[in-house]
């Protein structure tokens, strides 16, 4: 039997548990889909390997839509300052600069997740399908999609929101290309316990084999991101805790503090992809469906929250005027906010990778006076803490706090 939806959200990750909970009281009829449930929270559990650095934009953006309470009352670390530097070149930037109380939240994907899935349940206009997978998707341009579930249900789309990750099933079945390289270097994470208690500071540091990052998490605890060769990745991540520790302490600045344990490791590869139009007929793409980011800046999850947000805007905009929701017309309109500032921030990301990674002296000459300027000129400095927080640029309503539904 075929269900009929105005929005079907392929993946009920971060990005499309927030366009729901962003469309969430319209009237349009939602459907999200989502093949597992992340397990349930509990504050005596370790912390995941996977955490993200959320921006105050991506902080309004869950407080508009009513999922920010579920992340607070869960776990956070909220941090003050960031810190850049290289041998040389070093600069801080500190939220009291701007009259901010944080510059960001380092929090649990999952947390977040759990927090978005949470809300959804409150909007009666909103449909979670889980745990289900996807049998068979069917697209034609100008026709209703619809969606072939394993439990047997079919249902049909109006719009069909790919939020299903890079390697997006819906992005295939409709033909919408990517451009893609990899960035031959891979990220170990590693979950570690410090002397040091909670922190208020992130930082990375600049070495010949890539650099070095520390996330601070509640407690005694922080994440080490640490960029170098897939070989030398590998050798890392085969080492036993103790021998790794060892590793950490030989490598890693004094900032660190001692590293009491390693407790949690983890690897990937970095990946630049970009979607070469995020939008057909009855069909859109967000988050990394739509754009991989290289993860210097930890913004790949705030674009991608940014794209949720632009696109309940649109959708429920649209809606309102009466338009049909599957139309070019529309759709281009959450793309020309999207993409170009999502290139914007690939750009810059691409720009810092290559720069810091060249040995090349006069290179280095120039970012570390790049880095001793940023430090000395309050405009600029502050401009890039804005951008960092996601304040910059074209931003959706949801970005800035305000509502898109009409109570």
């Amino acid at each position: 039997m075929k269900e009929d939806f105005d929005v079907v959200v392929v993946g009920g990750g971060m990005v499309g548990a927030a366009v729901a909970c962003g469309l969430g009281g319209s009237p349009l009829k939602v459907a999200v889909v989502e093949s597992a449930l992340p397990l349930d929270f509990s504050a005596d559990q370790p912390h995941d390997l996977r955490v993200s650095a959320l921006s105050i934009a991506s902080k309004n953006i869950l407080e508009a839509v009513g999922a920010w309470r579920g992340v607070v009352s869960r776990r956070l670390c909220p941090f003050r300052r960031m810190r850049v530097w290289e041998t040389a070149g070093d600069t801080e930037f500190c939220s009291d600069d701007i009259d901010y109380s944080e510059l960001g939240y380092i929090v649990e994907n999952r947390v977040t997740q759990l927090a978005l899935l949470e809300r959804l349940q409150d909007f009666a206009n909103v449909e979670l399908m889980c745990p289900v997978t996807i049998t068979k998707i069917n697209y034609s341009s100008g026709a209703a999609s619809t969606v072939e579930l394993s439990d047997g249900r079919i249902l049909s789309a109006k719009l069909l929101v790919a939020a299903d990750g890079g390697q997006s099933r819906v992005r295939q079945a409709v033909g919408l290309g990517v451009t893609s390289w990899d960035y031959q270097q891979h990220a170990l994470v590693i979950y570690i316990e410090t002397d040091y208690g909670q922190q208020d500071i992130t930082w990375q540091r600049f070495v010949p084999s890539g650099p070095q990052a520390f996330l601070p998490l509640t407690g005694h605890y922080g994440s080490i991101v640490w960029y170098n060769s897939p070989d030398e990745v590998a050798r890392l991540k085969a080492l036993p805790n103790d021998g790794l520790l060892h590793e950490l302490a030989a490598a890693f600045p004094d900032c660190l503090g001692k590293v009491n344990a390693v407790l949690g490791v983890a690897s990937f590869p970095l990946k630049r992809q970009h979607a070469q139009s995020y939008v057909k007929p009855g069909v859109v793409l967000v988050g990394d469906a739509a754009h991989m980011i290289n993860p210097l800046a930890g913004q790949g999850v705030n674009i991608g929250l940014l794209d949720a947000a632009a696109l309940a805007e649109v959708l429920v905009e649209a809606n309102r005027q009466g338009l049909e929701l599957d139309s070019l017309a529309v759709l281009k309109r959450y793309e020309a906010m999207r993409r170009n500032e999502n290139l914007k921030m690939m750009t810059v990301m691409d720009v810092f990778y290559r720069v810091f990674s060249n040995q090349m002296l006069p290179v280095k000459i120039l970012r570390n006076l790049g880095l001793g300027l940023a430090e000395r000129i309050a405009p600029a400095k502050n401009k890039v803490m804005r951008s960092a927080m996601g304040l910059e640029g074209n931003l959706p309503k949801l970005a800035k706090g305000e509502a898109i539904i009409r109570e």
